[in-house]
């Protein structure tokens, strides 16, 4: 693909003798909102997971063929993860909330990173809030515990950690999972405001979301990528029998 953000290429991984992936190759482009859907533990948050080496941190993990962002293979040996989780930036099922400020929730990045200067700071801050659709709501309450938010503002915030370190893309697992009906909008919503500054990748296991958000969707089954496709395509005219059959809700 011309406009292709991350390429996947024959990659399989493996928890010691457990095959979870099997040869996927995917090529998601930039500045959409790709979804990935399938039923539980067929391996969408896997593969999510290895777009920023989370993977890394569990034992007796091993993926072999190539992941590149931009070109550049994020398993090469030379890789910094650091500036990698920088540029590819995690929100969780679960907000997951510093037990601090909801301002130092934002800074806590950026300082990491380097910044100190405190006008600078006040901005970022403010940006990442507003790219989250967040500001107006906490504008009066920045220095106040972020735990003392709603769950959906509490998600909220996590998107807008994850900016204030300027990543290139977003990628989210099943982000809205423990959220009401009104709170799952608002970050619907927010995806596509988002798809102009960034790529954001999604793990859903609902597929009206996916309906709703995703330019592309890959099709997870077993560990393989059964179909990837536009998304409007794939739930119109699906070309694998399984596709249809987990889409019409025959499985899953």
């Amino acid at each position: 693909m011309e406009n292709s953000k991350v390429s996947i290429q024959n990659m399989d991984l493996y928890y010691g003798d457990f095959h979870a992936l099997k040869n996927l190759n995917l090529e998601i482009p930039a500045n959409q909102v790709t979804a990935f859907i399938g039923p539980s533990g067929c391996g969408k948050s896997t593969c999510i997971k290895s777009l920023n080496r989370m993977n890394d941190l569990i034992d007796g993990c091993k993926i072999t063929g190539t992941i590149k962002i931009d070109g550049e293979d994020i398993y090469d040996p030379r890789t910094d993860v650091t500036l990698l989780r920088k540029r590819a930036g995690m929100v969780f099922q679960k907000a997951n909330p510093f037990p601090m400020s909801v301002y130092d929730n934002i800074a806590y990045g950026p300082r990491v990173h380097g910044i100190k200067n405190r006008a600078k700071l006040d901005e970022i801050v403010e940006n990442s809030l507003r790219g989250a659709a967040l500001w107006d709501e906490v504008k009066d309450r920045l220095k106040k515990s972020a735990l003392g938010l709603s769950g959906g503002q509490q998600q909220r915030l996590c998107i807008a950690r994850a900016l204030a370190v300027e990543p290139d893309i977003l990628l989210m697992d099943e982000p809205t999972s423990a959220l009401d009906p009104i709170s799952t909008l608002k970050i619907e919503d927010l995806m596509e405001e988002l798809k102009k500054d960034y790529t954001v990748i999604v793990v859903t296991h609902n597929m009206q979301q996916a309906a709703r958000v995703a330019d592309m969707t890959a099709f997870f089954l077993l560990g393989e990528i059964i179909e990837f496709d536009k998304t409007q395509l794939m739930f119109s005219t699906p070309k694998d029998k399984r596709t249809e059959e987990y889409i019409t809700g025959r499985f899953g």
